[in-house]
C-alpha cells in the first residue's frame, strides 16, 4: 500500500484553514483509487527542522494508483486548494506503507 502524506506547518490564519479544510477533504475523497485516509493534529512537536501542526494521509493500493489520483481532476483541484489554504506551508511525499499488528510481531520474539 502507498500513501500520500501531507505535512502542514503551523499557520497564521488557522480559522480560515479550518473553514476551507472540509472542501479540501471533499475534493481529495473524490480521487480515484483512494482506499482510506487518516488525519491527526500534532499535539507536541519533539524534534526536527520544521514543526508540523497537522498530518493527513491518503492511502492507495499502488504507486501508480497514487500518481494517477494526484493527476486526476479532483487530485489537481485538491492540490491547488491545499496550496491556497496553507499559503504553501505544506510538505507532500508518497511513501511505501507497511503495517503489522503487535500480536503478529510478538509471535517472532
Amino acid at each position: 500500500m502507498y500513501k500520500l502524506v501531507i505535512l502542514i506547518e503551523p499557520l497564521e490564519d488557522r480559522e480560515s484553514f479550518d473553514a476551507a479544510w472540509p472542501e479540501f477533504l471533499h475534493l481529495a475523497e473524490q480521487m480515484p483509487g483512494l482506499r482510506q485516509e487518516a488525519s491527526c493534529q500534532v499535539e507536541q512537536f519533539l524534534f526536527g527542522a520544521c514543526p508540523y501542526a497537522q498530518v493527513h494521509e491518503l492511502y492507495f493500493d499502488t504507486l501508480p494508483a497514487a500518481q494517477q489520483a494526484m493527476a486526476s481532476e479532483p487530485g489537481r483541484s485538491a492540490g491547488r486548494l491545499l496550496q491556497k489554504i496553507t499559503g504553501g506551508k505544506v510538505t507532500l511525499f508518497i511513501a511505501d506503507h507497511k503495517q503489522d499488528d503487535l500480536e503478529h510481531i510478538r509471535k517472532f520474539q
